[in-house]
């Protein structure tokens, strides 16, 4: 399935749109339009564009509406058919019930102030429903000190330590970076020497390189994020609403 459009595919509309103006412009002239060489193809469509400058925010909206259009499709396809990976990646952590019948997923970044604000959102989901998965998808798109973090958090997971140390990172306030990290895992008596090995570890990388791709397929461009069933929800979302979709993705069954 073709992807979303680009600005390179800007470019070639506009081109197209540029031609057919200067086709139209050639009508007039004496000269056939297969005859004209691409000088006069050019001067003839900048005088059709100053003619009738719509010529080129037509083409900007015909793009922007089949971008809009493939993502779309490409959000479905990735809710259908990368439902495992989503939901049941092993390389993802996972809070809450491991075993439950609902599955949210939460695509954050450490340094981002709305992420930090939704951490008692999840954490009132998982207390006040036993059997519901969280699954987070570190999503580190605000920097380097972001990336670290994910990193950290994720190596972690081979301490045992995922959960504990999540939850101090969202508890930081201000940007969050190298030292701070180390500090934390430091304060929770995690062994920093090893964490740091862990780092660096084949499944930290493909974690967030799946992140960042599934993100990508699901038009997901910020954080948080969440997923529930076929629902993709972009910004912050209170708990209630959360409690709304797990039920209903309940009894949909």
């Amino acid at each position: 399935m073709k992807g979303p459009a680009t600005w390179s595919e800007l470019e070639t509309e506009m081109k197209h749109w540029v031609y057919v103006a200067a086709i139209g412009a050639s009508l007039a002239s004496p000269v056939a339009a297969q005859e004209l060489s691409e000088e006069r193809i050019k001067e003839l469509a900048l005088e059709a564009i100053l003619e009738n400058p719509q010529i080129v925010m037509d083409a900007v909206a015909i793009l922007r509406e089949r971008e809009a259009e493939a993502q779309v499709a490409s959000a479905a396809e990735t809710l259908a058919n990368q439902r495992d990976l989503l939901e049941r990646d092993e390389n993802a952590p996972v809070l809450g019930n491991p075993d439950g019948d609902v599955t949210v997923i939460e695509f954050f970044d450490y340094n981002c102030p709305y992420c930090r604000r939704a951490k008692p959102t999840i954490e009132g989901l998982i207390a006040a429903d036993p059997n519901v998965r969280v699954v987070f998808r570190e999503f580190p798109i605000l920097g380097d000190d972001s990336v670290l973090a994910a990193r950290a958090a994720l190596a972690a997971r081979a301490q045992g330590m995922y959960e504990e140390f999540h939850w101090a990172l969202m508890a930081l306030s201000g940007r969050i970076n190298e030292a701070q990290i180390m500090q934390t895992a430091d304060d929770l008596g995690l062994d920093v020497a090893q964490l740091e090995a862990d780092m660096q570890s084949d499944a930290v990388t493909m974690h967030i390189e799946t992140s960042l791709s599934l993100a990508q397929s699901l038009g997901i461009s910020g954080t948080p994020s969440f997923v529930v069933g076929e629902t993709i929800l972009p910004g912050l979302v209170d708990q209630a609403r959360l409690e709304e979709l797990v039920a209903q993705e309940r009894s949909d069954g």
